[in-house]
């Protein structure tokens, strides 16, 4: 049986952990590879007749610590005694996340989502839903529930 392959999206939120140790706990009970995929989205600083862009040499140090931070995930994944590597990339999150997927033919993203309702699902819109909606694979999303206060 060939080994199973996860991708885990990263945006260094505490969702995203959540959902990589998640990754990690599954992938270690099924002998799983994990790639973690971060996406850098553009982002626009003015309309496209503004012609404003941010200079190059600061989005070569923001990806140089997208790099390194994504390098420490990737070593949790190892000291686990898991093996897995880690993708940096350009443009919008659910399109990359899905066209990754199809690319490396993983068997199972694993996600996490900020739980958004109401407005905020309305307005922001919701990559992980996207992904459920498009991915070629199936889609664990792993909620992170809220702290559960002492009694």
């Amino acid at each position: 049986m060939a080994t199973q392959h996860f991708l885990v999206p990263i945006d260094f939120s505490e969702y995203a952990d959540h959902a990589l140790e998640y990754a990690m706990t599954l992938a270690g009970k099924l002998d799983a590879r994990i790639t973690l995929l971060h996406v850098l989205q553009s982002v626009a600083l003015g309309g496209a007749d503004m012609g404003v862009t941010l200079p190059y040499s600061y989005l070569e140090t923001l990806e140089a610590e997208i790099r390194s931070t994504l390098e420490s995930y990737r070593t949790r994944i190892t000291a686990a005694g898991l093996e897995g590597t880690a993708v940096l990339v350009h443009g919008a999150p659910f399109h990359e996340i899905i066209e990754i997927a199809k690319a490396q033919q993983v068997d199972l993203i694993i996600m996490g989502t900020h739980g958004r309702t109401g407005f905020g699902h309305l307005f922001l819109g919701s990559v992980a839903e996207k992904v459920v909606r498009l991915a070629p694979c199936p889609v664990l999303v792993a909620r992170q529930h809220p702290a559960v206060p002492a009694v």
